[in-house]
């Protein structure tokens, strides 16, 4: 169900966007930072592996979260 843009001020918009980019940002880095540590610590991965699964998990995490903002 869309809202009508036209009973909202101006400023809610751009609030709302901010909140889902914050949450975006949030979701991405928690996902990456779970990563990087599982691999590194627990599973002894190499630092370049671990950083390479970290940007990709991170970048799925990103995705997931952005399409779920825009529901």
């Amino acid at each position: 169900m869309k809202r009508d843009s036209t009973l909202q001020p101006k400023g809610a918009r751009s609030v709302g966007a901010m909140k889902n980019w914050r949450y975006i940002a949030l979701h991405t880095a928690a996902a990456a930072a779970f990563i990087f540590l599982l691999q590194r610590y627990v599973l002894h991965a190499s630092l370049e592996s671990c950083l390479l699964w970290a940007v990709v998990i991170g970048g799925c995490a990103a995705g997931l979260a952005y399409s779920q903002s825009n529901r």
